[in-house]
């Protein structure tokens, strides 16, 4: 594979050193196997694109890049010297620099004072008036039209990200990685970042280029390296790749995925969850979507869709600036006891961090929505609640020593299974699931999604965001977002191609919607094949 890489990256006797090689890495973490020998080398001045699916070990390639993680396996060179020491910070901020979705500056800080951070003065006390000069500098050098007096808190996002990349220059990195740094801008916003790209790459600066987006890629890379279930699967010059090709090398072959059975939504089915004209700034826009009781509907997209956002402001943990979420015929309000008194289940996207209190037992967690039925006066009788736990879990099959046990004692499986069972323990009206398989075996992802069947099949409305193509499959259609819009609604029957193309925007809005009309109105009954499978259980890191 080394052999083939190199000469698809150019690399010969006669070639310089790529800008950075990465040879045979692999990374483990616990039982998980986050690469495995995956290979990649960029060459100097190009801009070089690293694709691939959620969990395909994008993430954990970029933090072995920057010497965040060490490398169990394989090795890390900059233009043909080794990569320094884990320990040598300094020595990794010269060679590679990373700007993130998240950006790093500080906001309570001036843009001066970020640009040349724990590097104001040589010695003696800082001269202000001299370190604004010498980001004025800076920034004109590189064409950042950016007071560097203003606090970095009052930036735009690109302006931040242009910031940031001046930094990085700034240090000596000849070498930048851009990860999803079209995530948050809107399109001219792209544009001139395309525009500053282009003239870096010209003056000599390398730069590994990551999106879900693969219309970026076609625009703006060279070359284009695709990872998938943590392994190297192609590198070729992105003329060479067709849209088809390169979504088939990142979605691969079906790999032991049962079939799903076809369900059917009664066509006097009233609607159970209804959105109207629903906007978050910054994460989704004009959002109008019904789901009828009884139907599951999948939502999913890229990290910058605006899906998870769209989940948690029908969930009640974010705050809509416009726009109504209606259960039935009654208008929810704002905040998630509003929305638990409405009839809306929650499974949120971090069970730890949102949906378990790991102090308490699995009994406790299972009923804190309906403790005030557990006894007279709102007033838990511990023998009921264990009962009631009991009944849970035998339901759902959760493994634990009792209902008494800690939450904390629990697999991630049986924990999930925890955080769904509390989120169905009010019978809700409509029940809203953010990656509910996500770090699951495949054993307890059968049995959540079989319970979130069984609670449709009772009447339950159900809203699943989800990464996990084989969660999709049990969806009667599914949407799709791209930077905050629904732009693509697919109904039963969808290829693993046709999902990865609209959530990485290659294929057209109206012709997925298009042809989802054709197969089925909108909230109308569903078809009944499912489309071929691919293993979906990586997990980035």
């Amino acid at each position: 594979m080394t052999g083939v890489l190199s000469d698809a990256v150019g690399g010969g006797a006669a070639a310089p050193p790529p800008a950075v090689s990465a040879q045979e890495i692999t990374k483990r973490f616990g039982a998980t196997t986050a690469l495995s020998g995956v290979s990649v080398a960029v060459r100097p001045g190009e801009t070089h694109a690293l694709v691939g699916r959620n969990g395909a070990g994008k993430s954990t390639l970029v933090s072995v890049l920057t010497g965040l993680q060490r490398a169990d396996e394989g090795t890390v060179s900059f233009g043909g010297e080794p990569a320094p020491a884990p320990s040598d910070r300094d020595g990794w901020r010269r060679r590679v620099a990373c700007v993130y979705q998240r950006s790093t500056i500080i906001p309570t800080l001036s843009v001066a004072e970020n640009l040349f951070l724990n590097r104001q003065t040589a010695r003696g006390p800082i001269r202000w008036g001299g370190l604004r000069r010498r980001a004025a500098s800076l920034l004109e050098e590189y064409g950042v039209a950016v007071n560097p007096a203003a606090m970095a808190g009052d930036l735009n996002v690109e302006q931040r990200q242009l910031v940031e990349i001046a930094r990085a220059l700034s240090l000596g990195t000849r070498f930048i990685i851009l990860d999803e740094p079209t995530a948050r801008l809107d399109a001219t916003a792209i544009e001139r970042l395309f525009v500053r790209m282009r003239s870096l790459s010209a003056s000599g600066v390398t730069m590994l280029f990551i999106s879900h987006h693969l219309r970026e890629v076609y625009e703006v890379c060279d070359t284009v390296t695709v990872l998938r279930d943590a392994r190297w699967v192609l590198t070729e010059p992105v003329s060479a790749v067709g849209h088809s090709a390169l979504v088939a090398a990142m979605t691969g072959e079906a790999v032991g995925l049962t079939d799903v059975a076809p369900r059917t939504v009664p066509s006097s089915a009233q609607p159970a969850l209804s959105l109207r004209s629903l906007t978050l700034a910054d994460a989704y826009t004009g959002i109008d979507l019904e789901v009828r009781a009884g139907e599951i509907v999948g939502v999913t997209g890229s990290g910058s869709s605006g899906k998870v956002s769209l989940a948690e402001t029908v969930g009640g943990l974010r705050r809509a600036d416009s726009g109504t979420v209606s259960v039935g015929t009654s208008v929810v309000g704002a905040g998630v006891p509003a929305a638990l008194k409405a009839g809306i289940g929650l499974v949120p996207e971090d069970r730890h961090r949102e949906g378990l209190v790991p102090l308490l037992s699995v009994a406790e967690n299972a009923t804190l929505p309906i403790a005030s039925q557990l006894g007279p006066a709102g007033v838990v009788v511990p023998r009921r609640r264990t009962a009631v736990a009991s009944e849970m879990v035998k339901k759902y099959d959760i493994r634990a020593e009792s209902p008494a046990a800690p939450v904390s004692s629990l697999s991630g499986g049986n924990a999930q299974k925890v955080v769904l069972a509390r989120a169905l323990s009010t019978s809700p009206a409509v029940l809203v699931l953010i990656n509910p398989t996500a770090g699951v075996d495949v054993r307890s992802k059968e049995s959540l999604l079989g319970a979130v069947r069984s609670a449709a099949d009772q009447g339950t409305g159900v809203l699943m965001v989800s990464d996990e193509l084989d969660d999709l499959r049990h969806c009667d259609r599914v949407l799709v977002m791209f930077h905050g819009q629904v732009t693509a609604t697919l109904p039963r029957g969808w290829d693993d191609a046709e999902v990865v193309a609209a959530v990485e925007g290659v294929a057209s809005a109206d012709e997925a919607t298009s042809n989802a009309e054709e197969g089925v109105a909108v909230g109308g009954d569903q078809g009944s094949s499912a489309g071929k499978g691919v293993s979906s259980e990586g997990a980035e890191s």
